[in-house]
Order: structure tokens, then C-alpha cells, then sequence
């Protein structure tokens, strides 16, 4: 099962809300907005699989990950509500159409149930140019990470999931490259619906999730909302943390969860 974190109180009144990062991520990426999350509810992060603590395996693909949250949400008990960032985002999407039953409110940030053009195996290289041998300490990555182009904000993002004494990356990097295709893709052949409410947030300066996309997303989440948080990127819970934080307690606390459409 995937390794996870819990924040506040299992009594609390509201149902748990399961947090799933995205690409390169863990749970602990989570961890400042779990915590506040958690003052009227039990918030759970995960590490995906091949990522973190959690197991590797060869293979990484959406259904995999979809049964891999669904095993800890029959763990903890559900219906659950349940935020998935960016790759986590698929995987959630996946797991409403598939396992509807398990969720009750559902969160996609900056992410689409479509197929992508764009590869992320510029960071696999990158990361893999680090020379572990000579790290005593993350900023040591961190500037290697610098050389090989990579942004400020990523260089910390990514070594959040760098084992400093162990000289490893948590992440299954060989895994991760071969399964790219399914990463940034989107199973054929996905239908059914999940009626329940769905938020799609998105970052105002991101084009992951375009006016395009609205309808296939409908299709598959007829009660599906629209927000964005302006000025923010792909990483809009790094980037404007408390406006994200902000939206999602309106979302799921408010009875009805009128979120700007």
C-alpha cells in the first residue's frame, strides 16, 4: 500500500480529504497546506507510487495509480473528498469514473482528461546529472540541479525527494522515463460519469486546462465548477498557497460548494 501522512482528527465532523501530488512530488510537498487544512478534518497525504516512501513498480500507469488510492481510502475508510495535483490529478479523475462509490467531493488542479503534447523527461535528465557521490547537503543538489537549467523553484521542489545521507533520489527515475507515455497521456476507451461536485482549479497563467477542455470534462463530470487563481502557474499550491488553501475550504465546507463556474 502507498505510504501516507495524517493531519488532525479522525472524529472531526467533515469527511477526510485525501491530498495526491503530482510528477516528481511526495507528500510531504503537501505538508504545510495538509496542517492547515487539518483544523476541521483529517487530511491525508500520500506518496504515489515511485515516488517518496512508497514501493516501486515498473509500471506507472493511471489505472495502477487510481487502484493504488483506492487501497488506502478501503484502509482508512470512505467516502473520502480527495485533491489531486497535476499527474494526481489523472489519477483521481481516473479513480471518480472508475470507483465513485469511494469519493464524495473531488479537487483537479491544473489538469485535464486529455492527452498532453509536452514530455518532463528534462528533469529525469537533470536529476540524473546531479553527482550524488559529493552531496552533503540539499543546497549541494540544488546548485548541480541550477547548472542543468533547471528553475529556481524546482531545484527545492525536487530535492524534497532527495535521500542526502543515502545518496539517492526517492523517486523511480528508470520507471518514471519508461512510463512517460502514459503519464503524460490519458487512457483510451475511459467512460462513465462521477455526478458528484467537482472543482477544476487551475493556475491564471497556466495553460494546462484551456477553454477546449471544458467540454470533454463535462462529459465525464457533468456537475463540474471552473475557478482560477490569478497569477499563479502549474504549481498554483506552491505558488499562492493561501489563495488555494482559501478556495478549497469554500469548495468543500460551503453546502452547496458554489464555486465560480
Amino acid at each position: 500500500m502507498l505510504n501516507y501522512t495524517e493531519y488532525g482528527d479522525t472524529a472531526a465532523d467533515h469527511p477526510s480529504l485525501i491530498i495526491v501530488h503530482g510528477l516528481y512530488g511526495s507528500g510531504r510537498n503537501w505538508g504545510v497546506i495538509a496542517k492547515r487544512l487539518s483544523d476541521n478534518r483529517r487530511v491525508v497525504t500520500v506518496d504515489m507510487r515511485n515516488h517518496g516512501s512508497s514501493p516501486h513498480h515498473a509500471s506507472h500507469s493511471y489505472p495502477d495509480m487510481a487502484q493504488d488510492i483506492a487501497e488506502v481510502i478501503e484502509h482508512l475508510g470512505g467516502p473520502v473528498d480527495i485533491c489531486g495535483h497535476s499527474m494526481g490529478g489523472k489519477a483521481v479523475m481516473l479513480l471518480a469514473l472508475t470507483r465513485p462509490e469511494l469519493l464524495r467531493r473531488v479537487i483537479v488542479a491544473d489538469i485535464a482528461p486529455v492527452p498532453y503534447g509536452h514530455t518532463q523527461q528534462m528533469f529525469i535528465d537533470a536529476m540524473r546529472s546531479v553527482d550524488l557521490a559529493h552531496i552533503e547537503r540539499r543546497s549541494d543538489a540544488e546548485a548541480q540541479l541550477a547548472k542543468a537549467g533547471v528553475e529556481r523553484a524546482l531545484q527545492s521542489f525536487f530535492t524534497q525527494s532527495l535521500d542526502v545521507p543515502g545518496k539517492r533520489w526517492r523517486l523511480n527515475l528508470d520507471a518514471l522515463e519508461a512510463e512517460m507515455p502514459k503519464i503524460i497521456g490519458w487512457p483510451e476507451g475511459v467512460g462513465g460519469q462521477f455526478d458528484g461536485p467537482t472543482l477544476f482549479l487551475s493556475g491564471g497563467a497556466s495553460d494546462y486546462v484551456r477553454a477546449e477542455h471544458r467540454g470533454p470534462i463535462k462529459e465525464l463530470f457533468p456537475q463540474a465548477r471552473f475557478a482560477k487563481i490569478p497569477g499563479a502557474g502549474h504549481w498554483l499550491h506552491a505558488e499562492k498557497p493561501r489563495e488555494f488553501e482559501a478556495t478549497l475550504r469554500i469548495f468543500l465546507n460551503t453546502e452547496r460548494a458554489d464555486t465560480p463556474s
